[in-house]
Parts: C-alpha cells; sequence; structure tokens
C-alpha cells in the first residue's frame, strides 16, 4: 500500500510538472496568436502603455471587428451544428470528454475574436484549452497504465485551467484560487500545491517573450486608512452592480443564439461594436483599454464619457454572448468595475479627502469582480498580481471584496 502511494504521488508530481510545462506552451502560444491578429486586422500591439487602437482609422476598427464577428460564427456555426457543441470546464471535469481538435479550434476562435475587437474576455481560452490538455494527458496515463485516482484526475483538469490563466496574465496565485475557489470549491494542502506549482512554470513559460509587466499601469502610493471611508461607500454599490451582471451574462449564456441564429446574430453585434467602436475604441476587445483609461482618468469632464462607456461596454458584453460569442467575463467585469472608482473616487475627492483616483479605480475593478464571479479571493488576488500592488493594498482591497460579497446576496442570483 505504501508503494502504492509513493507511486501515485511520484506519477502526480510528475504530472504536474509536465502539464505546467505543456499548458505554458499552450498559453504562449495563444498571447502570440493574439497579438498576431491584432497587428494583422488593427495594424496595432496591444501593450499595458498602449491598450486601445487610437492612431487608426475608425473605419479601419469597424470593419476589424465586424469582419472579425462573421469569421468567428461561421466557425462557431460549424462547430457547433456540424460537429458538436464545445464541452465547458465544468462538464469536463464531471467526466465529458473535450475533444482536443474541436476544443483548439474552439479556442482559438476564441482568441481570433477579441484580437479583432470582439467584446469578451479572453481568459476563457487559455483556461478550455489547459482543461482539454490535462484530460489528454490522464487519457496517456491511462494508457500507460499509469491511473491516477479519480479525485487526482479531477484536480489536474482544474490546476491546468488555473494555470491557463496564470500562464496569460502572469498571476500564479490567480491561477490557484481560481482552481480551488471556482473549479473544485475546497481548499486542500494537495489542491494548493498541485495548482500552484503548475500555475508558477505555466506563468514562467508565458513570460518568456512578453516579459513580466503589469498587465495595467498604476501609481506607486501606498494605499491609506483614510482610503478605507471610500471602501465603505464603493464596495456594496460594486458588489451589487457585479451581481447585476453576473446574472446577466448568466442570463445570455442560457439563452444563446443556437443553430443559424448564430450567423446573424454574432454578425449583427459585430456590426453594434464597430459603430460604437467608430468614436470609442476601448469599447473593443476584452476590456483592457477601457479599464486603463479609468485608471488614467482625473477630469470630472471624463464622468459621462466613462459612465456611457462602461454602459455600453457591458450591454454590448451581455449580447455577445448571447449572440453566440464564447469568451470569459473577468475581464470586463474588470473594466465595469474600475469605471464606477474612478467616477465616485473624482466625486469623493471634490467634497472629501485628496485619494488617489487609480487606487479608486482598482477597488471598484477589484470589488466589483469579486462579486461577479462570486470568488473574494481570486478577485483580491487577480488585481493585486496583474497590477503589481505592494502589501498595503491588501487591508483596503480585502475588506472591499468582503462587503462587496455581502451586498451581492441581496440580488438574487
Amino acid at each position: 500500500m505504501n508503494d502504492f502511494l509513493k507511486k501515485d504521488n511520484f506519477v502526480l508530481l510528475f504530472s504536474t510538472i509536465m502539464l505546467g510545462i505543456i499548458v505554458g506552451i499552450s498559453s504562449l502560444l495563444l498571447s502570440l496568436l493574439l497579438d498576431g491578429v491584432e497587428r494583422l486586422f488593427l495594424s496595432f500591439q496591444e501593450s499595458a502603455g498602449n491598450p486601445a487602437s487610437l492612431e487608426i482609422l475608425p473605419v479601419h476598427r469597424f470593419l476589424s471587428v465586424f469582419i472579425g464577428a462573421i469569421v468567428a460564427a461561421v466557425i462557431w456555426w460549424i462547430i457547433r451544428t456540424r460537429v458538436k457543441k464545445p464541452v465547458t470546464i465544468t462538464k469536463g471535469l464531471a467526466g465529458e470528454k473535450m475533444p482536443p481538435v474541436q476544443t483548439a479550434i474552439h479556442v482559438m476562435t476564441q482568441i481570433f475574436y477579441v484580437g479583432t475587437g470582439g467584446s469578451v474576455g479572453r481568459e476563457l481560452a487559455p483556461r478550455e484549452a489547459g482543461a482539454m490538455l490535462a484530460q489528454c494527458w490522464n487519457g496517456l496515463l491511462h494508457r500507460l497504465r499509469l491511473d491516477l485516482s479519480e479525485d487526482d484526475s479531477k484536480l489536474l483538469i482544474a490546476a491546468a485551467a488555473g494555470a491557463g490563466f496564470a500562464g496569460i496574465y502572469s498571476a500564479p496565485f490567480t491561477g490557484m484560487l481560481f482552481c480551488v475557489e471556482i473549479l473544485l470549491k475546497k481548499v486542500t494542502k494537495k489542491a494548493i500545491v498541485v495548482s500552484l506549482i503548475m500555475s508558477s512554470i505555466a506563468m514562467l513559460i508565458g513570460t518568456a517573450v512578453k516579459g513580466f509587466g503589469p498587465y495595467y499601469l498604476v501609481g506607486n502610493q501606498q494605499f491609506s486608512l483614510a482610503f478605507l471611508i471610500f471602501v465603505f461607500f464603493v464596495a456594496p454599490l460594486c458588489g451589487i452592480l457585479g451581481a447585476i451582471f453576473r446574472r446577466s451574462f448568466k442570463w445570455a449564456g442560457k439563452f444563446q443564439a443556437k443553430g443559424n441564429c448564430i450567423l446573424w446574430q454574432l454578425p449583427l453585434m459585430g456590426l453594434v461594436t464597430g459603430i460604437a467602436a467608430l468614436s470609442f475604441p476601448q469599447i473593443m476587445g476584452n476590456g483592457r483599454a477601457l479599464a486603463q483609461l479609468s485608471i488614467d482618468t482625473f477630469n470630472q469632464q471624463m464622468i459621462w464619457l466613462l459612465l456611457v462607456g462602461a454602459l455600453a461596454k457591458a450591454i454590448i458584453t451581455v449580447f455577445t454572448i448571447r449572440a453566440g460569442a464564447s469568451g470569459g467575463t473577468l475581464t470586463p467585469s474588470i473594466a465595469l468595475g474600475a469605471v464606477i472608482g474612478t467616477v465616485l473616487g473624482i466625486i469623493f475627492h471634490s467634497f472629501f479627502i485628496a485619494i488617489p483616483i487609480w487606487q479608486c479605480s482598482l477597488l471598484g475593478a477589484c470589488t466589483l469582480l469579486a462579486a461577479s464571479q462570486q470568488a473574494p479571493l481570486m478577485a483580491l488576488m487577480m488585481i493585486i498580481e496583474i497590477s503589481h500592488l505592494n502589501y498595503s493594498a491588501f487591508l483596503p482591497l480585502g475588506i472591499g471584496v468582503a462587503l462587496a460579497i455581502a451586498a451581492s446576496k441581496l440580488i438574487p442570483e
């Protein structure tokens, strides 16, 4: 029995390391694919300092997202009607097989659509790719007669999904928390060790080309105790708005376009996105540009522009998913929360105490993200990791996500 346990643990450790490498390479390739699509369709290279395609002609942005929606609609229509509807991570964890070729095409289509300007998050694609690769690995172990227990096989799939996220966003702790808090919904020593090792390896590989810079550019001031006053005002509101956004994208997924409907509904949403992008390019993509604009805003005259932009982003994202697109909702949630935090921060700054607006933006982003995903620890760590915040952020953001989660319960699922 002891020999079996030692062998089983060795196979699990070896699998963790190998999947960390494999998923890291997958995430790196998806990042390169996104860069290539952006250069081809938008003549633009996204970065933290340049997250929006401001330099190109408005009609160029319009054509990019409209054509991208048509191409993506055709690919998804073929996959879902002529082959089989893609298997989600949740179903994969339950034992349903995620077909490698079909899943790979589905994942690359998500990245393609975001790269052309489609209004969905790109973080779902590397997670699905990671889960599929872990399933394939478990199948290889079975053929080699090195089967792991059902729980360990499930752990590898969940950890690989989190590692896919870590490889894209250079956020290993977030990847680990996504695994244990959202997918497994339980915290064990084994789950933490396996998922953190795998996410760390994937992160190291993912940064080999793009570097280890922050995803959002923020200030360097420490969070003060006075900032806590702002937290108690903003966090509950963002919690309620996050719960509403959660209900909205769950509704969109439940009633998503099926069959031939995707062939006209998704291009229609591409058309709507393109029209909005003519004058407001930050509406495009996964929300990074809108969030960074909010972080950089100090002017009261920008309040209405940000609010209209956030409302448009929320509506277009929800109806893009409703129209048949697959994609994440984490980064759109961050964008919406950042706008709310910035707007309230500017108002608060005018009547009460002076606080850095970028800190208000990140508080809004963190709390709305926590409520929309119902994952306070993951949301807290994600904002800290991708923004490279210092230790002073833990207290206000930690209190903020707790208040946001509590307030979100006022809105039924």
